[in-house]
């Protein structure tokens, strides 16, 4: 198993996009990129802290790579704007990969290559994982327990039925 970090705006949906990709065994929102240690959402909201909303994803390299990892991440959110992605506004919602390996590091460092040749500029913070702070429980899982939530129905949900259609071959099955 490995473990990828990734911050892409309000980790509701970050949590709900990669929560339903296959060989993906766990996702878990929290707090990293910052000074603080052990933050907590206030603290975090504030901005004050330098931590960023992110996800903590542990998967089966064999099942699925890093690279679609990171081709979901960017699918999934803006990465041209800086410290904002829809109406969520900060440094707690940039952009931001945070290696575990040297191996991450080149693919994410790849990836905004590619993205530069296309003539995208992505403002993607690319930074080693010092520490990961789990968010607090009503976090957890927060789409999948809040569905009918407005912000779910209006921000969450587009961009899991967005993920769902350029990704299929990635989606766990009904069953897994």
């Amino acid at each position: 198993m490995e473990i990828a970090v990734f911050g892409g705006g309000c980790f509701w949906c970050t949590e709900a996009v990669f929560r339903m990709l296959k060989g993906v065994t766990s996702v878990v929102s929290g707090y990293a990129g910052g000074e603080k240690e052990d933050p907590n959402y206030e603290q975090v909201s504030s901005g004050r802290t330098g931590h960023a909303e992110v996800i903590k994803v542990e998967f089966d390299p064999s099942i699925i790579s890093y690279r679609d990892l990171l081709a979901v991440f960017f699918a999934s959110h803006d990465p041209t704007t800086l410290n904002k992605q829809g109406a969520d506004v900060g440094t707690q919602y940039r952009s931001l990969i945070l290696y575990t390996t040297e191996a991450q590091r080149s693919d994410a460092e790849n990836s905004l290559t590619e993205f530069a040749k296309e003539g995208v500029e992505a403002v993607t913070r690319i930074e080693k994982l010092e520490a990961f702070y789990p968010a607090e429980e009503y976090h957890q899982e927060y789409y999948a327990n809040n569905k009918n939530a407005p912000y779910c129905q209006i921000v969450v949900a587009p961009k899991v039925e967005k993920i769902q259609k350029h990704f299929s071959e990635l989606m766990k099955d009904a069953t897994s």
